[in-house]
């Protein structure tokens, strides 16, 4: 889905808060809120590759430990270039009629994400995108972060605004910065970046155990966990498998839990919550049964969840502590 699209069509769709990533532009005081899919800082969501004027800035990086062949990076754009590309949907193979909406949309900055969800009553959930790589190119996002929330009134620990990263060490600077609520997010194999570079031994699953869930709620407020570190198995095509014990304990030590991404297509459903004919073409592209799923994690005792499809997300919540929506 394309940016503002998306967000759009979310800050009316019930959801709590909008999510967003924050790359740097080379404008340093400017953050683009561009959603590239994963962690990735490559533009590969916009109509980059039909700007002639940009070809030469074609580039391979390496980022924290994966290379990017042959694509654009935010942080070599000014932000006034990054206003001339058009947004384009990430997944047009499962989402083809979202092909739609193909150069409709500009790349919004943080403050153009905030005036719309303010205007909506919803709240912000910014990530900061790969701290420690933008450090090495002279870029800190604390003080513009901090700064742009702070100018809208959102700097407020009853602000509706959640700051999370994959990393530590910035959410451990941010926590003596700021009384907003921080979330460490944990992915489902690997270690922080800032762990990486620092030569510490330590991964995502040394994160999730008791001592790594005391240690997480000396800076944070609550973790959002890859859903498989909560159900296991739970991952595109898969069986599932027991739940583990990670939503008692972080809440044993006062973390909330916030799991990502859910999302409604069989592409990335496990196999129990697909639905319809395998063989079928439009198979990978056809709804599953995500409301199941949801479910699941409601009673498991999430506290909130990251879902692409924010409308089905807060129904199956009020379904299941059955519930009338906020404002019925």
């Amino acid at each position: 889905m394309h940016q503002m699209s998306r967000r759009s069509m979310l800050v009316g769709s019930g959801a709590a808060l909008a999510g967003l990533s924050l790359p740097a532009s080379a404008t340093a005081s400017s953050r683009t809120a561009h959603g590239a899919g994963g962690r990735r800082l490559p533009i590969v969501t916009t109509d980059v590759a039909d700007h002639p004027e940009f070809a030469s800035r074609q580039t391979t990086r390496t980022i924290d430990g994966v290379v990017f062949s042959s694509t654009w990076f935010t942080f070599d754009f000014t932000l006034a270039e990054l206003k001339t590309l058009r947004a384009k949907e990430r997944l047009p193979l499962v989402r083809p009629q979202n092909t739609a909406l193909d150069g409709l949309f500009e790349v919004p900055t943080f403050q153009e994400v905030i005036d719309l969800a303010t205007s909506k009553g919803v709240g912000i959930y910014p990530e900061t995108k790969h701290p420690t790589f933008f450090q090495s190119l002279g870029f800190s996002f604390d003080a513009p972060l901090l700064g742009t929330l702070r100018r809208n009134g959102l700097d407020r620990p009853t602000s509706k605004v959640f700051i999370q990263s994959f990393e530590v060490g910035n959410l451990q600077r941010l926590r003596r910065e700021t009384r907003l609520p921080l979330i460490q997010l944990i992915d489902s194999h690997g270690a922080p970046a800032d762990f990486v570079a620092s030569g510490d031994p330590r991964t995502y699953d040394d994160l999730v155990t008791p001592q790594g869930l005391a240690e997480i709620a000396t800076y944070a407020d609550g973790i959002g966990p890859d859903k498989s570190r909560i159900v296991p198995g739970n991952s595109a095509g898969s069986q599932l498998g027991q739940p583990t014990t990670l939503v008692g304990d972080a809440h044993r030590v006062g973390l909330l839990l916030h799991p990502f991404t859910f999302r409604p297509e069989n592409n990335f459903l496990a196999a129990d919550f697909r639905a319809g004919n395998p063989s079928s073409p439009q198979f990978l592209r056809a709804r599953g049964d995500q409301p199941a799923e949801l479910a699941l994690y409601y009673r498991l005792g999430v506290d909130g969840l990251f879902a692409d499809n924010a409308d089905t997300a807060v129904a199956v919540r009020e379904k299941t502590f059955e519930r009338a929506p906020a404002g019925r």
